[in-house]
């Protein structure tokens, strides 16, 4: 009898310790789990595709993400959730549900790059530097050397030397290690998008030029159209088309632009030069927006050859050169009464 109860007391006494060690493991792991940990300061942990869980919960736990990988381990099994690969950002201490979370959803970093209608690819180059993806001759000469990329385009005539007009105006992220290739891939697919859903097709490549020009020149959409307009109609006169944003360009692609034009810009021997060339230009200077291409597509019917700003930012339009001259006079007047 008396062994019996001292062999009832023993295991009571191990099965007491068993709990008590499994209480004690329960709170180490909700330790773990629950009370936040991690950097102070921005961390980044880069999860390539395929790493199994076991190499990504090290990962967190070198770089001081998480307390245990172990413990993460535990939690994947509780949780049975998918992690996606990609970089993540952590700058703050967090429960590891947190981190487990943000690496399911693929709450991956990236930065944000912005491209307005109308910037050239000298100023889609600097965006990108500006962004921390990359230098801006990497990606000039990416832009050169990839025209594959636009290899789609209809057929009709020279294929061009540059995706100048085909990265469309749109707000993009990319990763940290996005490669300038994947930014203009990125680019000329949303375009493509834009050409289908307009249902831009055949001319395409004298449209995107004729938007291009249009786009610089004026900043009203409501007038974007007529400014379309007044080019059709100089075209079809065979008069130049003598805009000052084409003679801009010239001077950027030979690396002369001082940020005004001389006179030795409107005499420069350059296709772009549209003071002395008729005709479009061989290519796009920018990468036009909806707004623009929707105008090249269908510019308005008028009599009006020629067009200048006045002081409020809208377009004067005239339909010979005495009126232009005239509202090229006004302009100018009103530019001296609001120089200080």
């Amino acid at each position: 009898m008396r062994q019996t109860h001292c062999r009832r007391v023993a295991g009571l006494k191990f099965l007491g310790i068993l709990l008590l060690l499994a209480l004690i493991a329960a709170g180490i792991a909700g330790y773990a789990v629950y009370v936040p940990f991690g950097p102070q300061t921005e961390t980044f942990v880069d999860i390539a595709p395929g790493t199994a869980t076991p190499a990504i919960a090290d990962a967190l736990q070198k770089n001081g993400i998480i307390r245990s990988r172990y413990a993460f381990d535990l939690l994947h099994l509780t949780k049975h959730g998918t992690l996606k690969a990609g970089e993540y950002r952590f700058d703050h201490a967090a429960p590891m549900t947190e981190v487990y979370a943000r690496i399911v959803r693929g709450d991956v970093y990236t930065v944000t790059l912005k491209i307005p209608e109308g910037y050239n690819i000298f100023d889609i180059a600097q965006a990108v530097a500006d962004a921390g993806l990359g230098s801006r001759d990497a990606f000039l000469a990416a832009e050169r050397q990839h025209i594959e990329l636009i290899g789609w385009l209809p057929s009709t005539g020279a294929m061009p030397q540059s995706l100048e007009g085909y990265l469309f105006p749109d707000t993009y992220s990319f990763t940290r290690h996005a490669t300038p290739v994947q930014i203009l891939t990125a680019m000329v697919h949303r375009f493509r998008r834009a050409a289908a859903e307009l249902g831009l097709s055949g001319e395409m490549q004298q449209t995107v030029i004729m938007a291009s020009l249009v786009e610089k020149e004026v900043n009203q959409s409501s007038e974007r159209p007529l400014v379309a307009g007044v080019f059709m109609n100089r075209l079809s006169k065979g008069m130049p088309l003598a805009t000052d944003p084409t003679i801009i360009y010239a001077a950027l692609l030979d690396g002369r632009w001082s940020g005004a034009i001389h006179a030795s810009d409107l005499q420069a021997d350059s296709p772009y030069n549209t003071y002395k060339h008729t005709g479009l230009p061989p290519g796009p200077i920018c990468n036009p927006g909806m707004a623009s291409l929707r105008a090249a597509m269908a510019p308005t019917k008028t009599d009006y050859l020629y067009f200048v700003s006045d002081a409020a930012g809208h377009s004067r339009f005239s339909t010979d050169l005495k009126e232009h001259s005239e509202q090229v006079q006004a302009y100018r007047e009103a530019q001296k009464r609001q120089t200080p």
